[in-house]
């Protein structure tokens, strides 16, 4: 039986990614569940999504949407400009896809235009890039674009470290699910490079974007592999710095 691997932020490391299949020694046995933000920030976002499709076809994935895939897909879909996106890292997705096929822009608009909000297993336990903020839990959210904006399930999941789960203040919301996996807020902000748990939550968003490695992670054994920080992988660009 094959294990079930979470990937953290990508933001258009290409080379990270393959690095850290790779080291994980990724088979069509395991289960991947990429927790979004594909794109914006280091040159081959173009590449990643292409890699993306081609795993759909080839490997057991769940792909899960991040604001940056939301932005872009408003971008390549309907021309949607964004200023602050573009000084994010939405200006280098522009340019990996400059100059590419019809069928290709065809194919990646799908593609995220299908992106799923999340993911819930059969062991109750929650995978989404951002976060919720409905006390019931995610069937109760109104907000949809909560689910890959919010960032109040992980300051509260921080800021709970300390209490326990028969605490009268302890978040109702870090009560309903076994674990919960997420992305979106980078763990260098926190002065960390490796996947960190606080009340019931991993965020496995390393810092991909800026200085650190990209994350996988094996949800069973929490064994996790990295890539090489992605300023060494693409050393004449910025990233999302």
């Amino acid at each position: 039986m094959g294990r079930t691997l979470v990937i953290g932020d990508i933001h258009g490391g290409f080379k990270a990614l393959e690095q850290i299949l790779e080291r994980a020694e990724v088979t069509t046995d395991d289960k991947l569940i990429f927790l979004g933000d594909y794109v914006d920030g280091w040159s081959e976002s173009f590449e990643v999504i292409n890699l993306l499709i081609s795993l759909k076809y080839s490997h057991n994935c769940i792909f899960l949407k991040g604001n940056h895939d939301e932005l872009f897909y408003e971008w390549l879909h309907k021309g949607k400009d964004n200023p602050n996106w573009l000084l994010h890292g939405g200006q280098a997705t522009i340019d990996s896809y400059k100059d590419r096929s019809y069928n290709f822009i065809k194919i990646h608009s799908f593609f995220l235009e299908n992106l799923d909000n999340y993911y819930l297993d059969t062991e109750n336990r929650l995978f989404l890039h951002a976060g919720f903020t409905n006390v019931k839990g995610i069937e109760q959210e109104h907000f949809s674009k909560l689910f890959y904006w919010d960032r109040s399930l992980w300051e509260t999941a921080l800021a709970a470290r300390e209490l326990s789960k028969d605490d009268e203040f302890y978040p109702e919301r870090l009560k309903l699910y076994k674990e919960v996996y997420i992305g979106h807020t980078p763990l260098s902000k926190i002065n960390r490079d490796e996947p960190f748990f606080a009340s019931g939550v991993w965020n496995v968003d390393t810092g991909a974007a800026f200085t650190n490695p990209l994350t996988i992670m094996d949800i069973d054994s929490k064994e996790f592999w990295q890539s090489d920080p992605l300023p060494s992988l693409y050393p004449n660009e910025k990233g999302r710095n």
